[in-house]
């Protein structure tokens, strides 16, 4: 096939363009901004276009299909060529379903861990040499790249996100994929600018199990009571519950018990990540693996990139960066590294970047997220609400929604460099939250990947 990407600079767009390049399809791409480390990979494989920016000229009725990114906008130029052509257009998630049509599709959803569990998944997989297709939303360990395509398997596995499909697609994503099987982690409110109230967002979930293949498994946290009532009231499913399972700390990491007896021992951190975990292995059990097999394969498992992933650690100070954005993911994110670091001064710095955490109608959300913290600082730059043409921010107002009179509010670059020399005594965790790069501060771990 001869594929086009509009937007191929995009976190999935890009892995999607190499799978396929990697398949034998003739691929190429256009976009108006490439970062790091898409430029690389693209340019590597021989498909970073050659200028920057959209040329509806290249747009010809001979492509098979074009995938349209949502970094483009309504009124692309190569969008509005390939419409007046009749060119299929396609959103990356369509494109995905097309291309597993006749395979076991697994999805992974929920408004905080799918990247996690749908991560452990593919390790525990991997390690049980059962190949599949994949999406992920992070780069994993043992993977060459985010998405894998191929002929000769018949299962795959995505991370299911509920935000928009592309510019001219307003449903979320995940309600393309028709799964034989499903995961949903919990749900809490997210991506304002989308869905402007709770009961907006919660709709699409519920929407989300009328989607799925005729009596598919919906594996759901039992712990959120939104979830599961929802899954409690849907028609046509198989339910399977799972929780967070009993922990201690002990010699080279946590041991993990579950209600079937068995134990298994995790360098993770987090009680949020022991609760990926027991959904994880309840999915692999779904899938055939089981428990002995997975407590072994995931034994190794480290996380995948940006997700509570350390990037220090000495005898005084742990130090993690989280892609942490929205309300509860800050918060279950503080909240298990506090328990799992329970005689160390704990540091929080948490960025506002996306729409809905710069957006003051949201930001009350976040009150009692970093509580946990015994310091507190939240930054967000002034140049990214111009960007995103969002109205300004007061700091002060920042600091009252987070609901703690101390918490610090940087809005500064070199202050928040100045920061880092100000953590650097006594025992300690240091937790770095962020869906963008702290305005590319000059911190340990803080670059692309």
């Amino acid at each position: 096939m001869r594929i086009h990407f509009i937007a191929i600079g995009g976190s999935a767009m890009h892995n999607l363009a190499l799978a396929l390049h990697d398949a034998g399809h003739a691929v190429t791409g256009s976009d108006d901004q490439i970062l790091e480390p898409s430029r690389s990979r693209l340019a590597a494989a021989g498909l970073l276009p050659e200028e920057t920016g959209w040329f509806p000229e290249r747009i010809t009725p001979d492509i098979d299909a074009i995938v349209l990114g949502m970094h483009a906008r309504t009124d692309n130029p190569e969008l509005a060529a390939a419409q007046a052509m009749g060119v299929s257009v396609q959103s990356y998630p369509e494109f995905l379903y097309h291309a597993t049509a006749g395979k076991q599709r697994v999805v992974v959803g929920g408004s905080h861990g799918k990247t996690t569990v749908t991560s452990m998944v593919l390790h525990v997989l991997h390690r049980l040499g059962r190949d599949t297709d994949y999406m992920v939303g992070a780069q994993l360990e043992g993977f060459d790249r985010m998405v894998g395509l191929s002929a000769d398997r018949d299962l795959a596995i995505f991370e299911g996100d509920e935000y928009l499909s592309s510019p001219i697609d307003r449903r979320p994503k995940f309600f393309w994929y028709k799964p034989h099987v499903t995961l949903l982690t919990g749900i809490a409110w997210d991506h304002i600018n989308v869905f402007p109230t709770e009961a907006d967002y919660i709709a699409q979930f519920a929407h989300y199990l009328t989607t799925l293949a005729p009596q598919a498994t919906v594996v759901y946290c039992t712990e959120d009571e939104r979830l599961a009532a929802l899954v409690e009231q849907a028609d046509g499913i198989v339910p399977l519950a799972y929780q967070t399972p009993a922990w201690r700390a002990v010699e080279g990491g946590t041991e993990l018990s579950f209600p079937d007896g068995s134990r298994c021992i995790t360098g993770l951190v987090g009680t949020h990540n022991f609760q990926n975990l027991a959904g994880s292995r309840a999915l692999c059990q779904v899938l055939g693996v089981n428990g002995a097999d997975f407590d072994r394969a995931i034994a190794d498992f480290s996380g995948a990139a940006r997700r509570l992933e350390a990037i220090e650690e000495t005898e005084d100070a742990v130090v993690y960066r989280d892609f942490a954005h929205a309300p509860s993911k800050v918060r279950a994110t503080t909240d298990g590294v506090r328990a799992s670091f329970p005689n160390r001064r704990l540091l929080a710095c948490f960025e506002l970047h996306t729409f809905s955490s710069l957006n003051r109608d949201f930001l009350p959300t976040y009150a009692g997220a970093l509580d946990a913290a015994d310091e507190a600082v939240v930054y967000f730059d002034p140049d990214v609400l111009a960007h995103k043409r969002l109205p300004e921010l007061d700091p002060e107002t920042v600091r009252a929604c987070f609901g703690r009179e101390d918490v610090r509010v940087i809005t500064d670059r070199a202050a928040l460099e100045a920061l880092w020399a100000t953590w650097q005594s006594g025992p300690r965790a240091v937790l770095l939250m962020s869906s963008g790069w702290f305005s590319g501060a000059v911190w340990p771990g803080n670059q692309p990947s």
